[in-house]
């Protein structure tokens, strides 16, 4: 537990470089203890303050398309660069336990040994939208420990994963060839998401097969409206663990992204990010304050038994407990 007058201690330690106290404060605002809470707005607060020139990227995509496996790959070339990396990486909770693998760093292996990069694994905590609850958070924490540039890897469970886009500056979508992924360009959600298409594992016995579901992917891609910035996903082949295209999606990558900043599409859509996270904020404290308030518990048992039994039905229940905590009989705190 951090009190409100650690919190500037804190944050002078993360402003330092300390990994150690970057890991605490990212634990701390995924905590949802009611004390901890407290605390966490002083400490954004101050990272907000700070000015970075740095670059988020969100990368989904389908499980086992590589995701980690590029990731390590095109940030140990952003380092080469004299970039210093953090790496969010997002990982399924159990729906029964609760529990999470958190896997995703033992296959960034040469990240994982390099001092300008930090990688962080988070469970999603029934988050849906591909990433963590807290992920927006994390990201202004390592941009204030002086990372420019931010990885945002998703769960990976298909075309719903749109948060991501609503928090970083640019979003890869990784596909392979021969899994269907060809059609896929034809499709709404996260396709229309996408700045850059990435087709993953392309050897020289795929080449033909990967140019062409390149050719299909172009085409499919005009099926599709334009990104904000006024233009199409480009679509490029890579391989990992060879190193091929790695350099060349960088430079893409900046490219792109030094062209939306000097037309002022980057700083627009960062302060309509900032319009939709204060509205998902909103949400989100309203229902902490909900589950916090000590009679919430015992009015929730009461609705479920009714619904259970059959006397309300869910919905008349749940505008009941709502009317009880918006007009003061059990007051929010």
């Amino acid at each position: 537990m951090v009190r409100k007058d650690q919190v500037a201690q804190l944050f002078e330690q993360v402003v330092a470089g300390d990994r150690s106290a970057l890991g605490r404060a990212i634990t701390l605002v995924e905590s949802t203890r009611p004390q901890d809470r407290a605390v966490v707005g002083d400490l954004l607060e101050r990272c907000a303050a700070i000015s970075r020139d740095s670059l988020r990227i969100g990368i989904t995509g389908i499980p086992g398309v590589g995701k980690s496996t590029l990731i390590d790959a095109l940030g140990m070339d952003l380092i080469t660069s004299g970039h210093r990396v953090a790496v969010l990486a997002v990982d399924p909770s159990s729906a029964l336990s609760g529990g999470s693998i958190l896997g995703d760093k033992t296959r960034m292996t040469r990240l994982a040994h390099e001092d300008a990069a930090y990688i962080r694994p988070s469970p999603t905590g029934g988050s849906l939208g591909g990433v963590a609850r807290r992920t927006r958070e994390a990201i202004a924490l390592c941009e204030a420990a002086g990372h420019d540039r931010i990885l945002v890897e998703t769960v990976g469970v298909g075309q719903s994963e749109l948060d991501v886009e609503r928090m970083t500056d640019l979003t890869l979508l990784l596909m392979i060839t021969g899994a269907g992924d060809e059609l896929q360009g034809i499709k709404r959600g996260i396709m229309e998401a996408a700045d850059v298409i990435v087709i993953t594992k392309v050897d020289d016995q795929a080449r033909e097969r990967a140019e062409q579901a390149r050719r299909d992917l172009r085409n499919a891609i005009h099926l599709l409206p334009l990104r904000p910035n006024g233009r199409h996903p480009e679509v490029l082949l890579t391989n990992a663990l060879t190193g091929e295209g790695i350099d060349g999606l960088a430079r893409h990558i900046a490219e792109r992204c030094t062209a939306d900043r000097e037309a002022g599409g980057l700083e627009a859509q960062r302060r309509m990010q900032d319009v939709h996270w204060l509205r998902k904020a909103i949400e989100t404290g309203l229902v902490e304050r909900f589950n916090a308030d000590p009679l919430a518990g015992p009015a929730m048992e009461e609705a479920e038994a009714r619904v259970r039994s059959g006397v309300a039905s869910p919905f008349r229940a749940a505008e009941e407990l709502l009317d009880r905590f918006r007009t003061g009989d059990a007051p929010l705190p």
